[in-house]
Parts: C-alpha cells; structure tokens; sequence
C-alpha cells in the first residue's frame, strides 16, 4: 500500500498490484517491455502502464473520433491507459513525473520523458464517479515489472464493459476487461495488450457472440444485427426516418502493439492500421460515431529478425483476436 496522496482524493489510496485476484496473468519475453498497473481501493477506475526500457518509435492510429488521446510522439517512453473520462488522462503526467524523477530531472534532450496517454471513455453504468489522476498513473509505473500481464477487469479494464446499447432494455452488458497475447513470429517478438470498452460484442472465430448483449431473460447472448430495429421505409423524396434510436454512451477500445523489428516509420504506421482495421472481425461493431477507438504502433528496433511486414501484421492481427478474447476471459 502506499501513503495516500493529495491528488487522490480524501480516503483513496491507489493499490499496487502485486498479482491478479483471479490468477489470469500471460507471461511473456521481451526484455526491454515492463507493465504495471494500479487501481483504487474504491470505484471502478485504474490505470495500465507499458514501460518500454530505452524508449521505442511510436505510431498511432484511430477508428472514429479521439476525445481521450494524448501524445502524438514519434518516439515515447511509456503508454499510459486509464479507465474513466477525460480526466484520465491525467494519469499520463505521474507516469512522467515519476520517470523525470528517476532521471533527476530533465536535463539535456535525451532525459524528457515521452509518454502517450488515453483513455476509455465510458460514462455509463457508474454507481459513482472515481477517475484517474496523477498520484494512480504515478503508483502504476512504481509497480512495473517484466514478463507478466494481468488480465480481465484489471487496471484500466477494471471499468470496462461491451454491449452497451441502452435503447433495448431487456438486454444487458456485460464486463470488459483488458488482455493481451505474445508470440515469435520468425524471430521477430510480437507483443498485444487491448483495454475491451465497446459499444458492440464480441465474437470468436467460430462467429459465436462470447460475451456482450445478453437477454436478461434468456441469458442467451445476440448479435447486433439481431437486435437492432430497422430503419422505417421512406415516402418519396423524404429523408429515412428510424424506428429507433440506438443511445450510445460514449466507448473507446485501446490497444498497444509492440514489436521488436526495426521499422521505418511508414511501415510501422502499416502494421499498426492493418491490425486495427482487423479487430472489427472480434469487436461487432468496432466503434461508434461518438468517439474513436486508439491502437499505439511500438517498435523497440532491439531485434535482429526482419520479417515480411505482411507476414509480421498478419500475424499480429490473428494475435489481436486472442487477446480481444482473453481481455473478457472467452
């Protein structure tokens, strides 16, 4: 535990993780590539912190709008996800205090700490309002460590949800959650983390709905499409009116990609739209009009492999998926 602070709020105290409650952790190897995590001991919100020793390029890639993403860098240090609104993004600026603070300060280029931030904007389904700030982003990055993630509603999946269409009542979501998946792919490593906040639910390879849009009664599970009221045939020459309206809270999916190759710029801008593009096949819909989901592109350039961008990004599309459905435990 650590002493409660200032920015926190009276009686919270960020936690640090020291394992996950339920046992779902992946292990993994990449040397340069640390996680952490912190969350509060009340409300929903937490915090997920990749650490990149020695730094990475970065590219970012959006779906839709972007109302919680920070940074832009074509080099960072660290990615910072949070649960909660816009003031999530605060957790970004403790994960850079904290890293100014273990450089002494920011003398000279080569010390500033870059760090992207965002966050999965989801104001529904609060019984209170708790969000991430400086001390939980700063309590995330102390707790780094290497070779483990911690999955399901964990850390800044600790408040995420799918399935969230709130005109149709007698459907209800269900948990979201945070996951992440790893492999070599030709010597090259390949690591993917995702924050699942969605509007729409998820399917298996199968095309089986796995979790999201369950009937309260039933508890059968639909995909959208079944369930979704048609839109109304028009008179001539008049504009389509809807049956019904579909109210969205505002959802945002976030994922890190982290390679190993040494990439060009353009090529890792490639590989990073090509496996955001392919989440769609997991994620039904992908994004909503509202906002945007947000997929951060890193190579380490550590590696010494050089596989087929084509290759490597189908790969890790397929990589994508798995961890889609570890994220909600499918």
């Amino acid at each position: 535990m650590m002493k409660n602070d200032v920015n926190a709020g009276p009686g919270l105290v960020p936690r640090l993780w020291h394992g996950p409650s339920d046992g779902r952790t992946l292990s993994f190897d990449f040397p340069q590539l640390r996680i952490g995590i912190a969350e509060y001991e009340e409300g929903p919100t937490g915090c997920t912190v990749l650490h990149v020793e020695g730094g990475a390029d970065c590219e970012v890639d959006v779906r839709g709008g972007a109302p919680g993403l920070l940074g832009g860098y074509p080099r960072v240090d660290a990615v910072s996800l949070a649960g909660g609104s816009l003031y999530g993004l605060e957790a970004a600026t403790g994960v850079t205090s904290s890293m100014l603070a273990e450089r002494g300060g920011a003398v000279g280029w080569g010390k500033i700490a870059l760090v992207s931030g965002a966050i999965i904007y989801d104001f529904g389904g609060r019984t209170n309002s708790i969000y991430p700030d400086k001390a939980l982003g700063a309590a995330a990055y102390r707790s780094v460590q290497a070779g483990a993630f911690p999955q399901g509603a964990r850390g800044a999946g600790r408040s995420a949800a799918v399935g969230k269409f709130a005109a149709y009542p007698d459907y209800e979501r269900e948990p979201g959650g945070q996951g992440a998946a790893f492999a070599m792919v030709g010597g090259t490593r390949v690591f993917i983390a995702t924050v699942v906040n969605a509007l729409g639910v998820i399917v298996d390879r199968q095309g089986r709905v796995v979790r999201g849009l369950r009937h309260r009664r039933t508890g059968v599970r639909h995909h959208p499409r079944e369930v979704l009221v048609p839109t109304a045939p028009a008179a001539a020459g008049a504009p389509a009116e809807p049956v019904g309206t579909v109210a969205t809270t505002e959802n945002t999916t976030l994922t890190v990609l982290v390679t190993d190759q040494p990439m060009p710029s353009l090529l890792l801008r490639q590989l990073g739209r090509q496996v955001h593009s392919s989440m769609a096949r997991a994620i039904q819909p992908f994004h909503t009009p509202h906002d945007g989901d947000i997929l951060f592109a890193l190579s380490t350039g550590t590696g010494t492999a050089t596989v087929d961008p084509f290759v490597l990004a189908e790969a890790a599309s397929d990589l994508a998926w798995d961890a889609v459905l570890q994220a909600v435990d499918a």
